[in-house]
């Protein structure tokens, strides 16, 4: 494999010395160590032991064992690169012998001689010396404008430098002599100059964003620099790190049942082992929900709707029995427990929603319903009940971003934008709508229709723009926390991903069964990476965001699901709303015996192929 960004010649030439011949180094006078020098003398090569070994420090290699070491198989470009990566992983343990001992017996170099100089002279705050490096990597650089811009991020710090030591006249005179004549990035020579009204170094490391002199901001200073640099001159600053994050990155991005927080560190998992998840509480798999946990038997009718609170702390469910239920969530066991009933809903509640601050919770009825109720939830009263006509059908709502208003409609051709006393603020005539959604700009609101698509609507301009087209009816659909996707149940066709931005349709989720009932999916878990369903086969299926197929199938049910929440605190938490009367809090398996586990878990069929 090639070096990023240079030759197989010039590879072998910078990053390898197995080309040295009758013990002579490759470059004049002396070969290159990890920064330090091994002289030639009479054709042997003299190194440093670094105390590994007989010997006081100092070891001789005769004619015999250079004719030996020629003898040895050429690495490959991509073994001289493993064995970079590992002596520059090491040299930033501290353990420099090592990193000396390794380069001299695979013949490898950690880094271009000029590379290193020019190191140690940044480090060391060298300029002069730094700026001479520069010409010596000129010719290892494929651009030429990069030793300009090089060479300015180097009289920055200079001039930084000189300003935080007080020496005034020493840093104008590299501002006017030497940034100014380069005629690059003029902006910032402007903002450099007004660093010279600050009245001590405080202010100037604040106003500049910059650690000040020293270690720190020299190696600030270096990751910078070396990016204007080959590979097989410099590595990159902690090369070896950042391809084991990508590579634990991949791992969990390619796991179906991944679902804990994502931690960037290496420090967070095991690289002896392939990262792998599963449902069973024996794995790391914890967090999957995938176990009936409780079954709510409170309501005592056809439960239409579920939805936990933004913050994860309370589930509201509506049902035909024309009640609310307020079901409050404890941290610590996840197990529900029953707040307040809300009463009255003449037609049953088909819809329910939360205000983004939670304080307030709006419930619609079914087609036949022109009214809905907007509940204080601290204190189970009514605070409006809105209804425009008894001709309307008000049966779906969203709530505005900013808390204070929100935007209701039906299937009769109602679309209202009301305040939290149900006044009238705006409307839009002639559009059916089937379901709502506000988006985060507070001025746009999506609303699926009658003629199987979704629409923006700006109630400011009083615009409107097709988004998505779908060929079968939408019966209800949601939007991702990031505003990017959409998920939509289908009539006959079941759950489909639309990416909103691109307006295009990105999967088609198997298994499902979906006709003309309204049926309310989710995404969950964290990151969004799940999305789950209810179904009219009686089952709650879970799909991984990437996949087609169902990671999951839940049993228990024994009616459709009409709805399911999952907890967007507790990523481990979903609940499922069916017309058998229940309401199922799904959690992980219980930490038990795997056989035990898969005794437990009859009601989740697994899917994987």
């Amino acid at each position: 494999m090639q070096s990023n960004g240079a030759g197989q010649g010039q590879d072998s030439e910078l990053s390898c010395l197995n080309s040295a011949q009758n013990g002579e180094s490759s470059s004049a006078g002396g070969t290159h160590f990890n920064g330090l020098l091994v002289s030639t003398n009479n054709g042997n090569s003299v190194g440093t032991n670094n105390g590994a070994g007989p010997g006081s420090g100092t070891s001789t290699a005769s004619g015999s064992e250079v004719g030996s070491m020629k003898k040895k198989k050429r690495l490959s470009q991509s073994e001289e690169d493993v064995i970079r990566l590992i002596g520059q992983h090491l040299h930033g343990l501290g353990l420099n012998q090592t990193v000396d001992l390794l380069m001299q017996e695979s013949g490898c170099r950690l880094e271009h001689t000029s590379a290193t100089k020019f190191r140690n002279n940044v480090m060391e705050g060298e300029w002069e010396k730094a700026e001479n490096d520069l010409n010596e990597l000129r010719a290892l650089m494929h651009s030429p404008n990069a030793i300009v811009r090089m060479k300015f991020l180097l009289l920055q710090q200079k001039y930084l430098e000189y300003l935080e030591d007080g020496k005034v006249l020493e840093a104008l005179q590299v501002l006017r002599g030497e940034l100014t004549p380069l005629k690059y990035n003029t902006d910032r020579i402007h903002v450099l100059s007004g660093y010279l009204m600050c009245s001590h170094a405080e202010d100037l490391r604040a106003k500049a964003e910059w650690d000040g002199k020293g270690a720190n901001s020299r190696c600030r200073l270096l990751d910078k620099l070396q990016t204007y640099l080959p590979p097989s001159v410099m590595l990159p600053p902690r090369r070896l790190q950042t391809l084991l994050r990508q590579a634990v990155e991949l791992q969990r991005d390619r796991c179906l049942y991944h679902n804990t927080k994502l931690d960037s560190s290496l420090d967070s998992v095991s690289l002896l082992l392939d990262h792998v998840c599963s449902r069973s509480a024996t794995h790391s798999g914890k967090q999957f929900p995938c176990y009936t946990q409780q079954i709510l038997t409170e309501h005592c009718n056809e439960v239409w709707f579920c939805k936990f609170s933004n913050n994860g702390t309370k589930l509201a469910t509506g049902s035909k029995d024309t009640t609310v239920i307020i079901w409050q969530v404890d941290p610590e066991s996840h197990q529900l427990k029953l707040l307040r009933t809300l009463e009255g809903h003449a037609y049953g509640v088909s819809y329910l929603a939360w205000s983004p601050d939670d304080a307030y919770l709006i419930a619609c009825g079914p087609d036949d319903c022109s009214e809905l109720w907007l509940w204080n939830v601290q204190t189970g009263e009514l605070r409006t009940k809105m209804s425009q006509s008894h001709e309307d059908s008000l049966t779906s709502v969203a709530w505005n971003p900013d808390g204070k208003r929100f935007v209701t409609g039906g299937q009769r051709g109602q679309f209202y934008q009301c305040d939290l006393d149900g006044n009238l603020l705006d409307s839009w005539e002639g559009v059916r709508v089937q379901c709502l959604w506000c988006v985060g700009d507070g001025r746009t609101v999506l609303a699926s229709d009658t003629h199987q698509r979704i629409r923006g609507y700006n109630f400011e301009d009083l615009t409107d723009r097709n988004i998505v087209q779908e060929d079968h009816p939408i019966m209800s659909f949601t939007v991702s926390k990031n505003g990017r996707l959409a998920l939509l149940n289908v009539a006959t066709q079941g759950v489909h991903l639309w990416d909103l931005q691109d307006r295009v349709l990105v999967r088609k989720y198997q298994g499902v069964t979906q006709g003309f009932y309204t049926i309310h999916s989710c995404f969950g878990g964290h990151n969004e990476d799940f999305i789950a369903s209810g179904s009219e086969d009686h089952k709650v299926y879970i799909w991984h965001r990437r996949s087609e197929l169902p990671i999951a199938e839940l049993t228990g049910h024994t009616r459709t699901v009409n709805c399911v929440s999952w907890n967007p605190a507790i990523p481990g938490l979903m609940a499922s709303a069916s017309d058998d009367g229940t309401v199922r809090v799904w959690g992980p398996a219980p930490f038990l015996d795997t056989q035990v586990v898969d005794g437990l878990n009859e009601n989740c069929s697994n899917m994987d192929s």
